[in-house]
């Protein structure tokens, strides 16, 4: 695991994005847009996806070939998260350590600070 700023990923997590990055022809100079919008059924919610532009007020991390892009709102909520990637026997998908909330959901989707 490493460190990028205050925010982790873990070298699991960072292996899958790229593996899908790469499966998906997502062109190489693409980084990953990683925020926070209203919903779910704890407040918020976690959103990943690839973006080829930033915009203003984004702070962007660099991790190897992998670039994240975070808008300025989100990171406030996501400060001191660790990004990993699950692969057990209770599903497979990315999970997001954040220490910032203070409830979450059930099925881990969603949560209120």
């Amino acid at each position: 695991m490493s460190i990028i700023q205050d925010i982790s990923i873990t070298d699991k997590a960072l292996k899958q994005i790229l593996k899908i990055k790469d499966e998906n022809d997502i062109p190489s100079d693409y980084g990953l847009r990683v925020g926070i919008k209203g919903g779910g059924c704890s407040g918020l919610t976690y959103n990943m996806g690839f973006d080829g532009e930033t915009k203003e007020g984004d702070t962007i991390l660099e991790y190897g070939d992998l670039k994240i892009y975070i808008d300025g709102k989100s990171l406030f909520y996501l400060t001191g998260t660790v990004l990993d990637f699950s692969d057990g026997l209770n599903g497979k998908g990315f999970v997001f350590n954040n220490p910032n909330a203070t409830k979450t959901c059930g099925c881990g989707e969603s949560f209120g600070v």
